[in-house]
Protein backbone atom coordinates (compact mmCIF):
# COMPACT_ATOMS: atom_id res chain seq x y z
CA UNK A 1 0.00 0.00 0.00
CA UNK A 2 2.80 2.39 0.89
CA UNK A 3 4.63 1.57 -2.35
CA UNK A 4 1.45 2.24 -4.34
CA UNK A 5 1.03 5.63 -2.65
CA UNK A 6 4.63 6.61 -3.40
CA UNK A 7 4.12 5.64 -7.04
CA UNK A 8 0.90 7.66 -7.26
CA UNK A 9 2.57 10.68 -5.67
CA UNK A 10 5.48 10.34 -8.08
CA UNK A 11 3.10 10.32 -11.06
CA UNK A 12 1.26 13.36 -9.72
CA UNK A 13 4.54 15.13 -9.15
CA UNK A 14 5.66 14.45 -12.72
CA UNK A 15 2.35 15.68 -14.13
CA UNK A 16 2.46 18.95 -12.22
CA UNK A 17 6.07 19.97 -12.59
CA UNK A 18 6.67 23.58 -13.39
CA UNK A 19 7.66 24.23 -16.99
CA UNK A 20 11.25 25.47 -17.12
CA UNK A 21 11.73 29.18 -17.67
CA UNK A 22 14.79 30.80 -19.10
CA UNK A 23 16.54 27.46 -19.45
CA UNK A 24 16.19 26.54 -15.79
CA UNK A 25 15.94 22.90 -14.91
CA UNK A 26 12.52 21.63 -13.80
CA UNK A 27 13.85 20.55 -10.41
CA UNK A 28 15.09 24.09 -9.83
CA UNK A 29 11.65 25.48 -10.71
CA UNK A 30 10.00 23.04 -8.29
CA UNK A 31 12.29 24.09 -5.45
CA UNK A 32 11.57 27.77 -6.12
CA UNK A 33 7.81 27.18 -5.96
CA UNK A 34 8.19 25.32 -2.66
CA UNK A 35 10.37 28.07 -1.19
CA UNK A 36 7.91 30.75 -2.26
CA UNK A 37 4.98 28.89 -0.68
CA UNK A 38 6.94 28.37 2.54
CA UNK A 39 8.01 32.02 2.68
CA UNK A 40 4.44 33.14 2.09
CA UNK A 41 3.18 31.05 5.00
CA UNK A 42 5.91 32.39 7.30
CA UNK A 43 5.25 36.02 6.33
CA UNK A 44 1.46 35.76 6.62
CA UNK A 45 1.56 33.90 9.93
CA UNK A 46 4.14 36.33 11.35
CA UNK A 47 1.89 39.22 10.33
CA UNK A 48 -1.07 37.65 12.11
CA UNK A 49 0.94 37.43 15.35
CA UNK A 50 2.71 40.80 15.10
CA UNK A 51 0.17 42.55 17.38
CA UNK A 52 0.50 40.03 20.25
CA UNK A 53 3.17 41.88 22.32
CA UNK A 54 1.70 45.27 21.35
CA UNK A 55 -1.81 44.85 22.76
CA UNK A 56 -0.93 46.42 26.16
CA UNK A 57 0.28 49.52 24.30
CA UNK A 58 -2.93 49.64 22.28
CA UNK A 59 -4.97 49.36 25.48
CA UNK A 60 -3.17 52.31 27.05
CA UNK A 61 -3.32 54.35 23.84
CA UNK A 62 -7.01 53.86 23.06
CA UNK A 63 -8.30 53.20 26.59
CA UNK A 64 -10.29 50.03 25.89
CA UNK A 65 -10.70 47.19 28.37
CA UNK A 66 -10.27 43.44 28.50
CA UNK A 67 -13.64 42.81 26.86
CA UNK A 68 -12.57 44.65 23.70
CA UNK A 69 -9.33 42.68 23.75
CA UNK A 70 -11.31 39.45 23.92
CA UNK A 71 -13.42 40.58 20.97
CA UNK A 72 -10.24 41.23 18.98
CA UNK A 73 -9.12 37.63 19.50
CA UNK A 74 -12.62 36.35 18.72
CA UNK A 75 -12.73 38.38 15.49
CA UNK A 76 -9.71 36.55 14.12
CA UNK A 77 -11.15 33.13 14.97
CA UNK A 78 -14.60 33.90 13.59
CA UNK A 79 -13.35 35.37 10.30
CA UNK A 80 -10.57 32.91 9.51
CA UNK A 81 -12.91 29.90 9.74
CA UNK A 82 -15.23 30.80 6.84
CA UNK A 83 -12.23 31.99 4.81
CA UNK A 84 -10.58 28.60 5.24
CA UNK A 85 -13.63 26.66 4.15
CA UNK A 86 -14.35 28.89 1.14
CA UNK A 87 -10.83 29.41 -0.19
CA UNK A 88 -9.53 25.86 0.34
CA UNK A 89 -11.79 24.31 -2.35
CA UNK A 90 -11.28 27.45 -4.48
CA UNK A 91 -7.57 26.70 -4.73
CA UNK A 92 -8.35 23.15 -5.85
CA UNK A 93 -10.58 24.54 -8.64
CA UNK A 94 -8.92 27.73 -9.94
CA UNK A 95 -5.29 27.09 -9.05
CA UNK A 96 -2.95 28.18 -6.29
CA UNK A 97 -1.55 31.48 -7.55
CA UNK A 98 -4.80 33.53 -7.74
CA UNK A 99 -5.74 32.55 -4.18
CA UNK A 100 -2.25 33.24 -2.85
CA UNK A 101 -2.18 36.66 -4.55
CA UNK A 102 -5.50 37.52 -2.94
CA UNK A 103 -4.11 36.54 0.46
CA UNK A 104 -1.10 38.86 0.01
CA UNK A 105 -3.40 41.80 -0.82
CA UNK A 106 -5.60 41.08 2.21
CA UNK A 107 -2.57 40.83 4.50
CA UNK A 108 -1.26 44.15 3.18
CA UNK A 109 -4.63 45.77 3.88
CA UNK A 110 -4.55 44.40 7.44
CA UNK A 111 -1.05 45.73 8.11
CA UNK A 112 -2.04 49.13 6.72
CA UNK A 113 -4.98 49.26 9.12
CA UNK A 114 -2.70 48.58 12.10
CA UNK A 115 -0.06 51.04 10.93
CA UNK A 116 -2.63 53.83 10.50
CA UNK A 117 -4.76 52.96 13.53
CA UNK A 118 -6.00 55.94 15.53
CA UNK A 119 -9.05 54.21 17.04
CA UNK A 120 -10.05 50.64 18.06
CA UNK A 121 -12.08 50.30 14.85
CA UNK A 122 -8.86 50.11 12.83
CA UNK A 123 -7.56 47.29 15.03
CA UNK A 124 -10.68 45.26 14.31
CA UNK A 125 -10.39 46.00 10.58
CA UNK A 126 -6.74 44.92 10.68
CA UNK A 127 -7.61 41.64 12.39
CA UNK A 128 -10.29 40.96 9.77
CA UNK A 129 -7.74 41.51 7.00
CA UNK A 130 -5.17 39.27 8.67
CA UNK A 131 -7.73 36.53 9.32
CA UNK A 132 -8.98 36.59 5.72
CA UNK A 133 -5.41 36.51 4.40
CA UNK A 134 -4.27 33.57 6.49
CA UNK A 135 -7.53 31.70 5.91
CA UNK A 136 -7.30 32.19 2.15
CA UNK A 137 -3.67 31.10 1.93
CA UNK A 138 -3.65 28.10 4.25
CA UNK A 139 -5.17 25.43 2.01
CA UNK A 140 -3.56 26.72 -1.20
CA UNK A 141 -0.08 27.02 0.30
CA UNK A 142 -0.20 23.61 1.94
CA UNK A 143 -1.40 22.00 -1.29
CA UNK A 144 1.31 23.79 -3.27
CA UNK A 145 3.99 22.54 -0.91
CA UNK A 146 2.69 19.01 -1.33
CA UNK A 147 2.22 19.21 -5.14
CA UNK A 148 5.81 20.18 -5.84
CA UNK A 149 7.55 18.33 -3.05
CA UNK A 150 9.09 15.05 -4.16
CA UNK A 151 7.76 11.99 -2.29
CA UNK A 152 11.36 11.02 -1.50
CA UNK A 153 12.31 14.47 -0.14
CA UNK A 154 13.91 14.53 3.29
CA UNK A 155 11.23 16.92 4.58
CA UNK A 156 7.82 16.20 3.06
CA UNK A 157 5.19 18.73 2.11
CA UNK A 158 2.96 18.42 5.23
CA UNK A 159 5.95 18.69 7.57
CA UNK A 160 7.33 21.66 5.63
CA UNK A 161 3.94 23.40 5.90
CA UNK A 162 3.71 22.83 9.66
CA UNK A 163 7.30 24.08 10.09
CA UNK A 164 6.43 27.24 8.15
CA UNK A 165 3.35 27.92 10.28
CA UNK A 166 5.25 27.39 13.52
CA UNK A 167 8.15 29.55 12.29
CA UNK A 168 5.83 32.42 11.43
CA UNK A 169 4.10 32.13 14.79
CA UNK A 170 7.49 32.35 16.50
CA UNK A 171 8.96 35.15 14.37
CA UNK A 172 5.91 37.44 14.55
CA UNK A 173 5.79 38.22 18.30
CA UNK A 174 9.59 38.10 18.68
CA UNK A 175 10.18 40.62 15.88
CA UNK A 176 7.39 43.01 16.90
CA UNK A 177 8.51 42.89 20.53
CA UNK A 178 12.09 43.81 19.62
CA UNK A 179 11.00 46.58 17.25
CA UNK A 180 8.55 47.97 19.78
CA UNK A 181 11.30 48.13 22.40
CA UNK A 182 14.24 49.45 20.37
CA UNK A 183 12.95 50.91 17.06
CA UNK A 184 11.31 54.29 16.48
CA UNK A 185 7.53 54.42 16.04
CA UNK A 186 6.96 51.07 17.77
CA UNK A 187 3.33 50.79 16.64
CA UNK A 188 4.16 51.50 12.99
CA UNK A 189 7.61 50.06 12.21
CA UNK A 190 6.64 46.33 12.53
CA UNK A 191 3.88 46.75 9.96
CA UNK A 192 6.05 48.70 7.53
CA UNK A 193 8.54 45.82 7.65
CA UNK A 194 5.70 43.39 7.07
CA UNK A 195 4.51 45.35 4.04
CA UNK A 196 8.01 45.22 2.56
CA UNK A 197 8.12 41.44 3.03
CA UNK A 198 4.71 41.08 1.42
CA UNK A 199 5.91 43.03 -1.63
CA UNK A 200 8.90 40.69 -1.92
CA UNK A 201 6.66 37.60 -1.68
CA UNK A 202 4.29 39.06 -4.32
CA UNK A 203 7.23 39.36 -6.70
CA UNK A 204 8.29 35.78 -6.02
CA UNK A 205 4.73 34.53 -6.58
CA UNK A 206 4.66 36.04 -10.05
CA UNK A 207 8.09 34.68 -10.91
CA UNK A 208 8.13 31.17 -9.45
CA UNK A 209 4.58 29.89 -8.90
CA UNK A 210 2.78 28.63 -12.03
CA UNK A 211 -0.80 29.38 -12.94
CA UNK A 212 -3.54 26.79 -12.93
CA UNK A 213 -2.08 23.28 -13.43
CA UNK A 214 -2.80 21.64 -16.78
CA UNK A 215 -4.69 18.83 -15.09
CA UNK A 216 -7.18 21.36 -13.66
CA UNK A 217 -7.93 23.52 -16.71
CA UNK A 218 -10.93 21.44 -17.67
CA UNK A 219 -12.60 21.81 -14.28
CA UNK A 220 -15.82 23.76 -13.87
CA UNK A 221 -16.03 27.20 -12.36
CA UNK A 222 -15.57 27.20 -8.62
CA UNK A 223 -18.63 27.23 -6.42
CA UNK A 224 -18.65 27.25 -2.59
CA UNK A 225 -18.62 23.67 -1.35
CA UNK A 226 -17.68 21.99 1.86
CA UNK A 227 -14.53 19.83 1.83
CA UNK A 228 -15.23 16.15 1.31
CA UNK A 229 -13.59 13.76 3.76
CA UNK A 230 -13.50 10.19 2.45
CA UNK A 231 -15.35 7.75 4.76
CA UNK A 232 -12.20 5.67 5.20
CA UNK A 233 -10.26 8.75 6.37
CA UNK A 234 -12.82 10.31 8.70
CA UNK A 235 -11.58 8.55 11.82
CA UNK A 236 -7.98 9.57 11.11
CA UNK A 237 -9.16 13.12 10.33
CA UNK A 238 -11.17 13.32 13.55
CA UNK A 239 -8.32 12.11 15.76
CA UNK A 240 -5.79 14.35 14.01
CA UNK A 241 -8.15 17.32 14.31
CA UNK A 242 -8.59 16.68 18.05
CA UNK A 243 -4.82 16.43 18.60
CA UNK A 244 -4.11 19.53 16.52
CA UNK A 245 -6.85 21.47 18.30
CA UNK A 246 -5.32 20.53 21.66
CA UNK A 247 -1.82 21.47 20.47
CA UNK A 248 -2.83 24.97 19.39
CA UNK A 249 -5.10 25.43 22.41
CA UNK A 250 -2.24 24.74 24.83
CA UNK A 251 0.02 27.17 22.97
CA UNK A 252 -2.87 29.65 22.96
CA UNK A 253 -3.13 29.45 26.74
CA UNK A 254 0.55 30.29 27.08
CA UNK A 255 0.31 33.10 24.52
CA UNK A 256 -2.43 34.63 26.65
CA UNK A 257 -0.76 33.94 30.01
CA UNK A 258 2.98 34.53 29.65
CA UNK A 259 2.95 38.29 28.84
CA UNK A 260 0.59 39.07 31.73
CA UNK A 261 2.51 36.82 34.14
CA UNK A 262 5.84 38.41 33.19
CA UNK A 263 4.37 41.85 33.80
CA UNK A 264 2.95 40.86 37.19
CA UNK A 265 6.13 39.07 38.32
CA UNK A 266 8.81 41.44 37.01
CA UNK A 267 6.71 44.64 37.23
CA UNK A 268 8.03 45.65 33.82
CA UNK A 269 6.00 45.84 30.63
CA UNK A 270 8.76 44.79 28.25
CA UNK A 271 7.39 43.74 24.84
CA UNK A 272 10.83 42.46 23.78
CA UNK A 273 10.92 40.02 26.70
CA UNK A 274 7.33 38.89 26.15
CA UNK A 275 7.89 38.43 22.43
CA UNK A 276 11.14 36.56 23.04
CA UNK A 277 9.51 34.11 25.46
CA UNK A 278 6.60 33.50 23.08
CA UNK A 279 9.03 33.02 20.21
CA UNK A 280 11.00 30.57 22.35
CA UNK A 281 7.90 28.44 22.90
CA UNK A 282 7.41 28.10 19.15
CA UNK A 283 11.17 27.52 18.66
CA UNK A 284 10.75 24.42 20.83
CA UNK A 285 7.93 23.42 18.49
CA UNK A 286 10.21 23.75 15.46
CA UNK A 287 12.90 21.60 17.06
CA UNK A 288 10.33 19.00 18.05
CA UNK A 289 8.99 18.81 14.49
CA UNK A 290 12.46 18.34 13.05
CA UNK A 291 13.34 15.71 15.64
CA UNK A 292 10.15 13.77 14.98
CA UNK A 293 10.36 13.95 11.18
CA UNK A 294 11.53 10.33 10.97
CA UNK A 295 8.85 9.05 13.35
CA UNK A 296 5.53 7.66 12.17
CA UNK A 297 2.68 10.16 12.28
CA UNK A 298 0.80 8.27 15.02
CA UNK A 299 3.95 8.01 17.16
CA UNK A 300 4.55 11.76 16.88
CA UNK A 301 0.96 12.45 17.88
CA UNK A 302 1.18 10.19 20.92
CA UNK A 303 4.37 11.84 22.14
CA UNK A 304 3.01 15.31 21.46
CA UNK A 305 -0.31 14.80 23.26
CA UNK A 306 1.52 13.29 26.26
CA UNK A 307 3.81 16.35 26.48
CA UNK A 308 0.85 18.72 26.09
CA UNK A 309 -1.05 16.94 28.87
CA UNK A 310 1.99 17.13 31.15
CA UNK A 311 2.32 20.86 30.38
CA UNK A 312 -1.30 21.52 31.33
CA UNK A 313 -1.02 19.40 34.47
CA UNK A 314 2.04 21.38 35.62
CA UNK A 315 0.24 24.64 34.92
CA UNK A 316 -2.89 23.52 36.77
CA UNK A 317 -1.14 22.17 39.88
CA UNK A 318 0.98 25.30 40.34
CA UNK A 319 -1.97 27.63 39.77
CA UNK A 320 -0.01 29.65 37.19
CA UNK A 321 1.59 31.50 40.13
CA UNK A 322 5.21 30.35 39.69
CA UNK A 323 7.19 31.93 36.88
CA UNK A 324 9.77 29.06 36.62
CA UNK A 325 6.99 26.43 36.59
CA UNK A 326 5.06 28.38 33.97
CA UNK A 327 8.13 28.70 31.76
CA UNK A 328 8.82 24.97 32.17
CA UNK A 329 5.22 24.30 31.20
CA UNK A 330 5.70 26.53 28.15
CA UNK A 331 8.74 24.49 27.04
CA UNK A 332 6.74 21.27 27.35
CA UNK A 333 3.89 22.93 25.46
CA UNK A 334 6.21 23.91 22.61
CA UNK A 335 7.70 20.43 22.31
CA UNK A 336 4.29 18.78 22.45
CA UNK A 337 2.81 21.25 19.99
CA UNK A 338 5.42 20.50 17.34
CA UNK A 339 5.04 16.73 17.56
CA UNK A 340 1.23 16.67 17.72
CA UNK A 341 0.71 19.38 15.09
CA UNK A 342 3.08 17.97 12.48
CA UNK A 343 1.99 14.39 13.16
CA UNK A 344 -1.66 15.31 12.67
CA UNK A 345 -0.94 17.12 9.39
CA UNK A 346 1.09 14.20 8.06
CA UNK A 347 -1.55 11.64 9.04
CA UNK A 348 -4.33 13.47 7.21
CA UNK A 349 -2.22 14.17 4.13
CA UNK A 350 -1.42 10.46 3.80
CA UNK A 351 -5.16 9.73 3.46
CA UNK A 352 -6.10 12.68 1.21
CA UNK A 353 -6.47 12.31 -2.59
CA UNK A 354 -4.17 14.57 -4.61
CA UNK A 355 -6.96 16.74 -6.04
CA UNK A 356 -8.52 17.52 -2.64
CA UNK A 357 -5.52 18.56 -0.60
CA UNK A 358 -6.32 22.28 -0.43
CA UNK A 359 -9.90 21.75 0.71
CA UNK A 360 -9.19 18.98 3.22
CA UNK A 361 -6.09 20.80 4.50
CA UNK A 362 -8.15 23.94 5.03
CA UNK A 363 -10.77 21.97 6.99
CA UNK A 364 -8.04 20.52 9.22
CA UNK A 365 -6.45 23.92 9.81
CA UNK A 366 -9.86 25.30 10.74
CA UNK A 367 -9.70 23.09 13.83
CA UNK A 368 -6.15 24.27 14.48
CA UNK A 369 -7.16 27.94 14.27
CA UNK A 370 -10.14 27.37 16.55
CA UNK A 371 -7.79 25.79 19.06
CA UNK A 372 -5.43 28.76 18.83
CA UNK A 373 -8.14 31.38 19.37
CA UNK A 374 -10.46 29.65 21.84
CA UNK A 375 -8.18 29.90 24.94
CA UNK A 376 -7.54 33.62 24.50
CA UNK A 377 -11.28 34.27 24.17
CA UNK A 378 -12.05 32.04 27.17
CA UNK A 379 -9.36 33.67 29.31
CA UNK A 380 -10.63 37.13 28.37
CA UNK A 381 -14.21 36.26 29.29
CA UNK A 382 -13.30 34.52 32.55
CA UNK A 383 -11.07 37.36 33.73
CA UNK A 384 -14.07 39.71 33.72
CA UNK A 385 -15.14 38.14 37.04
CA UNK A 386 -12.11 36.20 38.35
CA UNK A 387 -8.32 36.69 38.53
CA UNK A 388 -6.18 35.70 35.58
CA UNK A 389 -4.44 32.87 37.43
CA UNK A 390 -7.77 31.31 38.48
CA UNK A 391 -9.05 31.47 34.91
CA UNK A 392 -5.90 29.82 33.56
CA UNK A 393 -6.00 27.15 36.28
CA UNK A 394 -9.57 26.20 35.42
CA UNK A 395 -8.80 26.04 31.70
CA UNK A 396 -5.69 23.96 32.41
CA UNK A 397 -7.65 21.33 34.33
CA UNK A 398 -10.21 21.20 31.50
CA UNK A 399 -7.41 20.89 28.95
CA UNK A 400 -5.77 18.11 31.00
CA UNK A 401 -8.97 16.06 30.81
CA UNK A 402 -9.14 16.70 27.05
CA UNK A 403 -5.50 15.66 26.72
CA UNK A 404 -6.13 12.34 28.50
CA UNK A 405 -9.07 11.71 26.17
CA UNK A 406 -7.02 12.60 23.07
CA UNK A 407 -4.13 10.36 24.15
CA UNK A 408 -6.50 7.44 24.78
CA UNK A 409 -8.21 7.83 21.40
CA UNK A 410 -4.87 8.13 19.58
CA UNK A 411 -3.50 4.99 21.25
CA UNK A 412 -6.69 3.06 20.42
CA UNK A 413 -6.54 4.15 16.77
CA UNK A 414 -2.87 3.13 16.58
CA UNK A 415 -3.66 -0.30 18.06
CA UNK A 416 -6.55 -0.86 15.63
CA UNK A 417 -4.36 0.13 12.66
CA UNK A 418 -1.61 -2.23 13.81
CA UNK A 419 -4.07 -5.14 14.06
CA UNK A 420 -5.39 -4.39 10.56
CA UNK A 421 -1.88 -4.40 9.11
CA UNK A 422 -1.15 -7.71 10.83
CA UNK A 423 -4.30 -9.30 9.37
CA UNK A 424 -3.49 -8.00 5.90
CA UNK A 425 -0.02 -9.51 5.98
CA UNK A 426 -1.57 -12.86 6.91
CA UNK A 427 -4.04 -12.83 3.98
CA UNK A 428 -3.08 -14.12 0.49
CA UNK A 429 -2.34 -11.16 -1.80
CA UNK A 430 -3.55 -12.32 -5.18
CA UNK A 431 -6.46 -11.82 -7.56
CA UNK A 432 -9.57 -10.36 -5.94
CA UNK A 433 -7.90 -10.29 -2.52
CA UNK A 434 -5.21 -7.98 -3.89
CA UNK A 435 -7.87 -5.56 -5.19
CA UNK A 436 -9.67 -5.60 -1.84
CA UNK A 437 -6.44 -4.83 -0.02
CA UNK A 438 -5.67 -1.99 -2.40
CA UNK A 439 -9.06 -0.40 -1.68
CA UNK A 440 -8.66 -0.97 2.06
Amino acid sequence: MAEQRVAQEGNTYRELRVAPRGGRREGRADREAVRTAGLLVVVLTAGAYLPSPLYPDYQRLFGFGDLAMTLLFATFALVSGPALLLCGPAADAVGHRPVLRLSVLLAAAGSCCFALADAPFWLFAGRVGQALALGAATGAAQALLTWYRRPTARIGGPLLASLAFAAGTAVGPAASGLLARYAPEPLVTPYLLHLALLAWVWHRLHRTVPGQPATRRAQRRWRPTRPHIAPTARTVFGVAGLNGFLAWAVVGIHLALVPALLQQTLHDDNPALSGGVLGGVLACSLLSQLAGARCAAHTAQQFGVAALTASLLLLATTGALSLPATLGSAVLAGAGHGAAFSGAARAVDARTPAGQRAGVGAALYLLFYLGSGAPAVAVGLLTTWMPLTDAVTGLSWTGTALGVLALSVTCCLTAVSARRRTRRRALPVSGVDHQVLQRG
